[in-house]
């Protein structure tokens, strides 16, 4: 076989990998990821007088092949996420009006009513305090006294504490230097979507995540 015959084969194999690549690409609908792209650019590139191997051609499509999967597992995990935030906002949607505890740093008081709240030991402590920082800075302690491993529920009085209406930054200090998490228990009272997601207006805390429930109470 002569040179020009060689090229000429060379040419037209190397034709039909074209096509064969774009044929790919079309039909996957991903000519735009740059990997694809350079990956194909590659496989249309060979040069006709040193094509590459046909281990290494089976393998290029391979690896187009694996990345066309990827890119449809991620399409299909996409959609799923999407479906599921939606039954998220219809099950939150049937919520409004229900009881809730909140994990959260601060609270807001008020002379209409006290606020159930709880906290977790993982171990016995001599003494806990629970510390209400106001906005102006200052820190009022209450002694809990000495508690057990487990849950320790309480309830925040303003009028009982002689604290004015606010916001207040809630935290437990321990002996130990644990500092367990405070949930604070509130109503839902509506709930308000946007582009950045969901947000949850709560009593006694305002707007939060939906992240940051602990625990759904039901109506009571």
């Amino acid at each position: 076989m002569s040179m020009s015959d060689t090229l000429t084969t060379q040419t037209q194999s190397t034709g039909s990998t074209s096509a064969l690549s774009n044929a790919l690409v079309s039909a996957n609908g991903s000519g735009t990821d740059l990997f694809t792209t350079l990956l194909v650019a590659q496989i249309q590139n060979q040069n006709p007088l040193e094509p590459n191997d046909p281990s290494d051609f089976v393998n290029q499509l391979t690896q187009l092949s694996q990345m066309e999967s990827l890119q449809s597992l991620s399409s299909q995990s996409a959609a799923t996420n999407t479906l599921l935030d939606s039954l998220q906002t219809l099950a939150l949607g049937n919520q409004v009006g229900n009881s809730v505890d909140v994990v959260t740093d601060h609270v807001q008081l008020d002379a209409s009513g006290t606020v159930p709240a709880k906290f977790t030991l993982a171990s016995a402590e001599n003494n806990a305090t629970l510390v209400l920082t106001g906005a102006d800075g200052v820190k009022h302690n209450v002694d809990l006294g000495s508690k057990g491993i487990g849950e320790v529920s309480l309830t925040l009085d303003p009028v009982a504490l002689g604290l004015p209406a606010g916001t207040y930054d809630i935290a437990v200090k321990t002996t130990s230097g644990a500092t367990p998490a405070v949930a604070v228990t509130g109503r839902i009272q509506n709930i308000r979507l946007s582009t950045a997601g969901m947000t949850l207006t709560v009593s006694h805390l305002g707007e939060v995540s939906p992240g940051n429930i602990s625990q759904f109470n039901g109506k009571s």
